[in-house]
């Protein structure tokens, strides 16, 4: 049998069911998620190194690591982007 294959409407957790206003919260988590990981690979550090210049416990690098938004809050990973200097920003659209 074929697997199926849809379109992304722009937003995976929405795709996935998620109710709309968080799956706009999971969008934004995830997006901060991939720019950390983005800033660990141009830095070339693990994530023992990574834990130790965020002050933070690897097991947490870990979780930014594999994606595990859910356990994340926005107030945190926007913290953890400024300590390295990656700018967050807020677009809203009427």
């Amino acid at each position: 049998m074929a697997a199926k294959v849809t379109t992304s409407g722009g937003n995976i957790f929405l795709d996935l069911g998620f109710p709309p206003h968080e799956a706009e919260v999971m969008l934004l988590r995830a997006q901060l998620a991939e720019a950390l990981r983005g800033w660990m690979e141009r830095e070339g550090l693990n994530q023992a190194q990574t834990a130790k210049r965020l002050g933070i416990s690897q097991p947490r690098v870990s979780e930014i690591v594999r994606g595990k938004v859910e356990l994340l809050s926005l107030d945190y990973l926007v913290g953890l982007c400024a300590k390295v200097g990656i700018s967050v920003g807020v677009k809203l659209a009427a």
